[in-house]
């Protein structure tokens, strides 16, 4: 199940628009942000409604 998401930098602020692939279960990953390229500690959640991406700074 791949859909799109908005994910918020927890760095800058900005949000966009990012895919993810919830096929695999729970996730955690880093992924850069678009526009601060700062390191964002990402974690997916899927559950029978949807997905779920929580974000949070790396050096927290």
């Amino acid at each position: 199940m791949i859909e799109t998401v908005m994910l918020s930098c927890p760095y800058c602020g900005e949000t966009y628009e990012t895919v993810v692939d919830g096929s695999a279960g729970n996730q955690a990953y880093i992924e850069d942000c678009a526009v601060c390229c700062q390191p964002i500690e990402c974690r997916l959640t899927v559950t029978a409604d949807g997905v779920y991406l929580e974000t949070r700074r790396d050096d927290d």
